[in-house]
């Protein structure tokens, strides 16, 4: 446990960590990478490069600092980081190289305002949240490693089958290559995949979120082609699974993890999906539709139906079945979508249509996609007076704030 002079110098450096988070947390990664150059086979480079890492690392420190006098209130997002974590296969020695070049950063941007007290007191909180992370990652290394079919680190998969969905989503079916049990999952969660990209030097890995339901002889993912444009460069990892990796290859695999999974209850379920976001949708909606008696809304968001990946799996699922009902909202639709009268909505999801297909709207809503799509779907639903608490959305990549 942390001292009251301790907790007393964290929270005095709130507002300075407000306003030199960002910095902070980039010249760590700076320094982090110059001195240890084989961690940039764990961490995703397009992300660094966006500034995304660095922002999803300074709102976790800052987070830290306001709530250092009661940890516990940043639990879910230690049990969240961890998941991500242990997929990767971050260990306990990794964590005192963070807290050294952590603290150094701290010195190197503040300067002479970093005291002596503030770079102690951090140091020792550092330890105290380190042990958080471990612990919660030493359980998870558990769980993985002891189910029937689990590992602890990555295991060899073969591309069974590799399914053209869309202009730019494909799907990859994953069977063991050892043919040994697969571990089960719970809808929503995701596995990492390791790959090495002839002509590049360092490994990369890319969390995918499973796309169908759990109890298969596969993991399905569905991944889509990330082409360079103005905000962001090609998706290594994405081209060349979708351009280069094919049926019989090998992948090394993470065992399934995640904590956006659905919650333990018999109230309705409202799914909003945008774009490759309607992946762990899909898996949760399959689930529900065979395994549970809840009333279920699935709701996704396309360019158009050249871009429409997965519909045939969820019009199976919804076939005959008076408790599961899908909507398909197109932003852009082609002639030939308007000629099919193949979508329901035109323009973006908004609140008024969302209050004209929801039956119900005392519901759990679940919604994934990118930023702000997720930013527009959650400020329609609290427009609408949907609580915080039955609001659970899952960003692909580092957390960001909506």
């Amino acid at each position: 446990m942390l001292n009251e002079k301790t907790i007393h110098v964290i929270k005095s450096t709130v507002p300075v960590l407000e306003v030199h988070g960002v910095a902070i947390t980039k010249r760590f990664y700076e320094r982090l990478f110059t001195q240890h150059p084989e961690l940039l086979n764990v961490f995703n480079h397009a992300n660094q490069k966006q500034g995304r890492q660095q922002t999803a690392l300074a709102n976790a420190v800052y987070a830290a600092a306001q709530h250092i006098d009661n940890l516990a209130n940043i639990l879910p997002v230690v049990k969240q980081i961890a998941h991500k974590h242990r997929s990767l296969g971050i260990l306990p020695e990794h964590y005192p190289i963070v807290g050294e070049n952590l603290l150094a950063a701290i010195k190197d941007v503040l300067g002479d305002a970093a005291t002596e007290e503030i770079l102690d007191a951090w140091a020792e909180a550092y330890g105290v949240i380190a042990d958080a992370f471990i612990g919660v990652e030493a359980e998870l290394y558990e769980q993985s490693r002891e189910q029937v079919g689990g590992w602890a680190d990555f295991r060899a998969f073969v591309v069974e089958k590799k399914v053209r969905e869309s202009d730019v989503i494909t799907s990859f079916y994953l069977v063991p290559q050892d043919r040994q049990a697969l571990a089960v999952y719970e809808p929503g969660q995701y596995i990492s995949v390791k790959v090495d990209i002839p002509g590049e030097r360092n490994t990369h890995i890319r969390q995918y979120s499973l796309s169908d339901a759990p109890g298969k002889a596969y993991y399905r993912i569905s991944v889509k082609q990330e082409d360079a444009c103005e905000e962001k460069p090609a998706g290594k990892v994405s081209v060349y699974l979708t351009e280069k990796v094919k049926e019989g290859d090998v992948l090394h695999v993470s065992a399934p993890a995640g904590d956006f999974t659905l919650k333990q209850e018999e109230r309705p379920v409202v799914l909003i999906s945008g774009g490759v976001g309607l992946t762990p949708m899909v898996s949760m909606l399959t689930t529900l539709a065979e395994k549970s008696a809840r009333q279920v809304t699935f709701i996704h968001a396309a360019q158009n139906g050249n871009r429409h990946a997965l519909r045939e799996d969820v019009e199976r699922v919804t076939q005959d079945n008076p408790r599961v009902s899908a909507y398909w909202s197109y932003s852009q639709p082609t002639e030939q979508d308007r000629e099919a009268g193949s979508f329901h909505h035109e323009g973006y999801i908004d609140l008024k249509w969302l209050q004209e297909i929801v039956p119900e709207k005392a519901a759990s809503y679940y919604f994934c996609g990118p930023v702000p799509f997720m930013q527009s779907i959650k400020k329609a639903l609290t427009d609408w007076g949907i609580p915080a608490d039955d609001m659970h959305y899952e960003f692909f990549g580092p957390a960001g704030n909506l």
